[in-house]
């Protein structure tokens, strides 16, 4: 029983001198090496809206004790090492980038891309994306819109499209939280094949070519017009003129008959 008292006599003993003991200049030194990152450098988001990657450059700092401390932000002169690593990182400047369109002819290739790069950087188990689709009709109101499934998760090919194609496609995206990332509305105007030309300066430089063409082979109308009477009115001076002449001779020749 003795024994046993004096070990936890002697093991309390030993437990109190090492809370007690105080840190020595190699326990020090050691915490002076502990590596402390700061980032020195960082690119802006690769997309305004949706999920995005940026690039950030981070660099040890030489001094470990000093970056540990609560003001470390506040003093000047922190030096950091030539130690440094560049890492990619998730950004989401909006999730909100509104209503996109375009005008195709039926038979072309559609190709509506709701990831992009972000895919390719960050993996595309990342995300979680969802379709809708308002059928004919250009619009944002989500209250038009139906669940549709897209083979591509991340992506819609129309190859070929169709005019029964045409309408809003909404994809939403949602990261690994669950949080809403992105939502854009894509509405696509499909027209038929037999419409070849969609540039608005182009037509409207053809059609006014062929007006210029028309003008060249009929007259005016308001020349015709103006030239015809010209006409009237030169035929009516000259008719009147005649017919004084006649009634001026016939009463001249009337006075001498009746002279003789």
């Amino acid at each position: 029983m003795q024994r046993v008292t004096a070990g936890l006599h002697l093991l309390i003993v030993l437990v109190l001198l090492l809370l007690l003991h105080p840190l020595t200049s190699a326990d020090l030194e050691e915490e002076d090496e502990v590596p402390v990152e700061v980032i020195v450098n960082g690119s802006p988001c690769s997309v305004t809206c949706g999920p995005g990657v940026k690039t950030q450059t981070l660099c040890v700092l030489k001094d470990g004790k000093t970056a540990v401390e609560e003001d470390v932000r506040s003093k000047a002169g922190a030096e950091v090492s030539e130690e440094c690593r560049v890492r990619k990182v998730k950004c989401v400047e909006s999730w909100r980038c509104g209503l996109r369109t375009m005008t195709v002819t039926s038979g072309q290739r559609v190709d509506i891309d709701c990831l992009g790069e972000v895919m390719e950087a960050m993996g595309k188990f990342s995300w979680r994306v969802s379709w809708r689709y308002a059928r004919g009709i250009i619009s944002s109101d989500d209250s038009l819109f139906k669940r549709w499934e897209a083979p591509l998760l991340g992506r819609v090919v129309l190859d070929p499209v169709r005019e029964e194609d045409a309408g809003t496609y909404r994809c939403d995206v949602q990261d690994a939280s669950f949080r809403r990332v992105k939502q854009v509305y894509w509405g696509i105007r499909v027209l038929p094949v037999e419409v070849l030309n969609l540039d608005y300066e182009t037509s409207l430089a053809q059609w006014s070519s062929a007006g210029n063409q028309k003008n060249q082979t009929v007259p005016d109308i308001h020349e015709t017009v103006a030239a015809l009477v010209h006409a009237v009115l030169m035929g009516s001076i000259i008719g009147g003129v005649v017919t004084f002449l006649i009634l001026l001779s016939l009463i001249l020749l009337m006075k001498r008959l009746r002279g003789c």
